[in-house]
């Protein structure tokens, strides 16, 4: 049989940004491959949502209300865990503005979100990681949430391009020194992606219409689509990958 497993049977997976979007299609997406969840966002009413749908397909569900830039908070919640098999690194923010005139503000706040929550949550996971009993060396994966941004310019991009390009090199520092304990380390680089923030850059027509024409394939992405690499990043069928980006853009980073 050459089919490798896609199952993350009884794993546990932590997802940030659960609530909306890709974030609460890949916490569902892992429950359904058979994964107990851990789910975080800012949003009570989401996470309530979210937890039930998990519960029921009979897969435990603990929640947490935190905004991932409060570093007390999430030290606090992960002194709390005490199994991580999969952490999904997915919340993250944009604020498109032509390059001279970004306020200081805006880009302290997408690089505090994109960059540094990412890099804090990404350590204090990988430390859980290390010190629970691994005799059996089951094989544990970190998925940082990037974007196409991350591989190529877009006009009024400039920080999330600086944010996602740092995203990217991070994973593969990360890889580097983790493969060693089991621990493998990749990114997924969705296109534009129709969840609730992307739709609101879509009410503009001539934005959507311009986003389709850059995309060979001629379609945005689904939140099933980067849900599944997740699964697959997530699962022992990509055991030998690591360091590596799964680029999910209908061409886009091909022309």
């Amino acid at each position: 049989m050459f089919l490798k497993d896609l199952s993350v049977k009884n794993k546990t997976a932590l997802v940030t940004g659960a609530g909306k979007g890709i974030g609460k299609a890949c916490a569902i997406a892992l429950a359904e491959a058979g994964a107990n969840l851990i789910i975080i966002s800012r949003t009570e009413k989401d996470l309530i949502s979210v937890s039930n749908k998990i519960k029921k397909l009979k897969r435990k569900c603990n929640y947490y209300v935190c905004d991932v830039t409060n570093l007390k908070e999430i030290k606090k919640i992960f002194s709390e865990i005490t199994k991580l098999d999969v952490l999904v690194n997915n919340a993250g923010t944009n604020r498109p503005e032509y390059f001279t005139k970004i306020k200081r503000k805006d880009m302290s706040e997408v690089v505090d979100l994109n960059i540094k929550a990412t890099f804090d949550i990404a350590q204090l996971g990988s430390k859980i990681m290390l010190k629970s009993n691994n005799k059996k060396k089951i094989d544990r994966s970190i998925i940082n949430i990037s974007s196409q941004l991350g591989k190529v310019g877009a006009p009024l991009r400039s920080v999330y391009n600086m944010t996602k390009f740092g995203v990217e090199g991070l994973t593969k520092g990360m890889a580097v020194d983790l493969a060693k304990h089991n621990i493998r380390v990749n990114s997924v680089c969705p296109t534009f992606v129709e969840t609730p923030m992307v739709k609101k850059f879509f009410k503009d027509k001539n934005f959507k219409k311009s986003v389709i024409q850059n995309i060979p394939l001629g379609k945005v992405a689904t939140e099933s689509d980067i849900a599944t690499a997740v699964v697959y990043l997530a699962s022992d069928a990509s055991s030998m990958m690591t360091g590596s980006s799964l680029v999910i853009d209908g061409g886009w980073t091909a022309k």
